[in-house]
């Protein structure tokens, strides 16, 4: 009679032990199921620059915005053109830099809403016609967990 081998179907303790720990280490790697909601939250500051021809007199001109930061000594400038039958124009600062134009530095840094003061003015086809001066304010977001309702 010939001898047939089986091998052990049994694994050894140290066997065991290893898929253990793989199996821990797969439980611990897994991802932790969602408890709380994922919530975006944004707060930024800003500013709103303007400057109007009251009673229409220039016609067209150039409104040239210039900012300084007091607290980085980086100024940002933006360049709108009032068409005729504009007599002004608003801006946000800090603008978005993904804007067609928006507030940049020389080196074509887009302004950020850092706080601290600033100072502005506005030239009017290269004069100054109007400035002033602000401060924007330190924000912060909170997160609340809204739970459902049990039933």
């Amino acid at each position: 009679m010939e001898h047939v081998f089986y091998p052990n179907t049994t694994p050894s303790p140290v066997r065991w032990g290893r898929m253990l720990g793989a199996l821990a280490l797969l439980w611990a790697a897994a991802p932790a199921p969602a408890r709380a909601q994922t919530w975006m939250v944004s707060t930024t500051a800003h500013v709103t620059l303007g400057v109007l021809d009251k009673f229409g007199q220039l016609g067209p001109y150039t409104a040239t915005f210039v900012v300084h930061s007091e607290r980085t000594g980086k100024d940002y400038k933006l360049v709108r053109a009032i068409e005729k039958g504009q007599n002004g124009v608003d801006v946000l600062f800090p603008s978005e830099p993904t804007a067609p134009e928006y507030f940049k530095a020389t080196t074509g840094e887009g302004a950020s809403a850092i706080p601290g003061n600033y100072t502005w003015e506005c030239l009017v086809n290269g004069k100054k016609a109007v400035g002033g001066h602000f401060a924007l304010p330190e924000v912060g977001n909170d997160v609340t967990l809204v739970e459902k309702e049990k039933k």
